[in-house]
């Protein structure tokens, strides 16, 4: 790649002397793997925070990671694009690809317990007062107002049980000290910040930054409340997540991140926001979020900020998408026990598209997984049952079985006035219509059968050693 591309060095080359046990639990193993296989550009020219920052993710995110050195007022790395794809995800949890959603089921029936170090990387310097200025928060879209760190990974513990939660929020930059957070009523982190303001108090949090991708998809579990995700994160990685103490309150994170700012909640305090984006690439407008203050932040020695850019974008499609899907099937598992892959798709924003394969359906199991899908998780509007021949994650093989094994007066479910999540664009006082199609074979339906019109499989075999021999830097 060109345009100021230089080795992996400096930052994101550099790893933690203070770290001795275990497998690295960083981002930067992974920057320095993408950094190998030429997947990582690196930029030396200065970038602009407002806009140009978001702008160069934008042209990027479907090709390559990046890594910023110079962001203009700022002494700090940005770096983002990670984990664009499945691939990057299936190379970040180090399994193959297919094995990315059994390595996420795993994690919850197996959790390993965090365990608790002293020194951690990620507080080798400390920042008091002011903290939020030292960071290069970007603006990224026009009709936004304000610069968000949209990469903060949420750390809290319940007021009332003391059981830990991670999660992912939007933070708009106010001050120094102070940010508006937006959260969705439903989500555990808003549940346990309203316990907190009906006891008269704040709730402690830490916002992370920086955290190994394994952590970062773990975070976005959905499980139930209580369940705590560095558990998962620890059976993704085979060993406990090292973690540290906040320096103001007794919230665990993870040690090896580049940032943590630690701060309150204030559920009480309102904030209008104004127009936001979504996952859906268009803009919201969510009315008030609430206040948080920040009281101070810890960092490595050379730290990067990692940015997550929001909307129709492959990271945030995929971040979200994965651990949806893989606790969605763990879900559809429990009744039905025939399931296969379950996909939520980019065609879908990551968010509102569900592909469930099952084995061998039988009558009626197509329209219970659906209905499990919309019970589940309320930001889902579309569910597609397919056969185990047909690879949920492949939107064209989801297409040939809804164009050639559905009947549409049959096989189409439409059902009005459903929960809705409040970023669908279409929801009418939270609730919208949703559609499932069965695209599952029905044998009575072609004497012919649906075998795929193919040449005999010796016939591929010889012909892919002809073609190994003939074009050896191409696989067949």
């Amino acid at each position: 790649m060109t345009s100021d591309v230089l080795p992996m060095t400096g930052h994101a080359a550099n790893q933690s002397a203070s770290v001795s046990q275990g497998q690295d639990q960083s981002c930067r193993s992974m920057l320095a793997a993408l950094a190998a296989q030429g997947e990582l550009l690196v930029v030396d020219q200065e970038i602009d925070p407002v806009f140009d920052l978001s702008a160069l993710l934008s042209l990027t995110h479907e090709t390559c990671a990046v890594q910023a050195n110079r962001i203009k007022g700022y002494d700090m790395p940005v770096f983002g694009n990670l984990l664009a794809d499945l691939d990057r995800i299936a190379m970040a949890m180090n399994v193959p690809r297919e094995n990315i959603q059994s390595a996420l089921l795993g994690s919850i029936k197996t959790p390993i317990a965090p365990v608790v170090i002293d020194n951690p990387p990620v507080q080798e310097k400390l920042f008091e007062g002011g903290v939020l200025a030292h960071l290069p928060v970007p603006t990224f879209f026009s009709q936004e107002t304000g610069p968000y760190i949209s990469a903060g990974l949420m750390i809290a513990r319940d007021p009332e049980t003391g059981l830990g939660n991670a999660s992912y929020a939007r933070l708009k930059i106010l001050g120094p000290n102070e940010a508006l957070i937006g959260i969705a009523p439903n989500h555990h982190l808003a549940i346990m910040a309203r316990k907190a303001a009906d006891k008269g108090e704040t709730l402690p949090f830490a916002v992370v930054l920086g955290a190994h991708p394994i952590i970062q998809l773990a975070a976005c579990l959905y499980l139930g409340l209580g369940d705590d995700e560095m558990h998962c994160a620890g059976a993704l990685f085979g060993e406990p997540v090292r973690m540290a103490r906040c320096r103001t309150s007794d919230i665990l994170v993870p040690a090896e991140a580049e940032i943590v700012i630690e701060g309150q909640i204030h559920a009480d305090k309102t904030i209008v926001e104004g127009l936001v984006s979504e996952y859906h690439g268009m803009y919201e407008n969510y009315g008030t979020g609430v206040l948080a203050t920040f009281d101070c932040m810890t960092t490595r020695a050379d730290a990067m900020m990692q940015v997550i850019l929001p909307g129709y974008h492959a990271e945030h499609i995929y971040l979200g998408a994965v651990p949806i899907a893989a606790s969605l099937k763990a879900q559809l598992a429990r009744v039905i026990l025939n399931v296969g892959e379950v996909a939520v798709t980019a065609s879908g924003c990551g968010r509102n598209n569900v592909v469930v394969q099952i084995n061998r359906p039988r009558p009626g199991q197509a329209r219970r997984a659906m209905a499990v899908c919309w019970g589940a998780v309320s930001i889902i509007k579309n569910v597609t049952i397919v056969d185990a021949d047909v690879d949920p994650w492949d939107l064209n093989a989801v297409e040939l079985a809804k164009s050639t094994r559905m009947r549409a007066e049959r096989d189409i479910l439409i059902i009005k006035d459903l929960p809705a999540d409040r970023s669908e664009p279409q929801e009418d006082g939270f609730m919208v219509a949703k559609v499932g199609y069965d695209a599952t074979c029905r044998p009575s339906d072609r004497k012919e059968g649906y075998d795929k019109a193919a040449p005999p499989a010796a016939s591929y075999e010889r012909m892919r050693a002809l073609l190994a021999d003939a074009m050896p830097e191409v696989s067949f």
